[in-house]
């Protein structure tokens, strides 16, 4: 099973399991872990589950959407390694991938 790694805005990291077909904000959110809200339940609807992708792990995740760059341009804090967690679907390759979760969620 891929391991995420989520860097908490306070800077705490946590190594989670995650199960391939998931999403970044599921392994998240199932773990208990602060800072992804998920107000929308992984809907592509609200941006709370906003994370920053480290640059090797970009490319192991979709394209991003329209609608989910729309949704990153209204985002506090957004940049050019911004993504929703709940867009982030992980694979076997995923091993290794590192996010650090927004601060400005919720």
């Amino acid at each position: 099973m891929p391991m995420v790694t989520y860097v908490l805005p306070d800077g705490s990291e946590h190594a989670i399991d995650v199960p391939c077909g998931q999403t970044v904000m599921d392994g998240s959110v199932r773990s208990n872990l602060p800072g992804i809200v998920a107000e929308c339940g992984g809907s592509c609807s609200c941006a709370t589950c906003h994370v920053y992708v480290d640059p090797d792990s970009q490319a192991l995740f979709d394209e991003m959407t329209d609608e989910e760059r729309e949704l990153l341009e209204f985002a506090d804090g957004a940049q050019a390694d911004s993504r929703l967690s709940c867009q982030l679907v992980v694979t076997t390759e995923c091993d290794g991938v590192r996010v650090t979760v927004s601060a400005a969620n919720g």
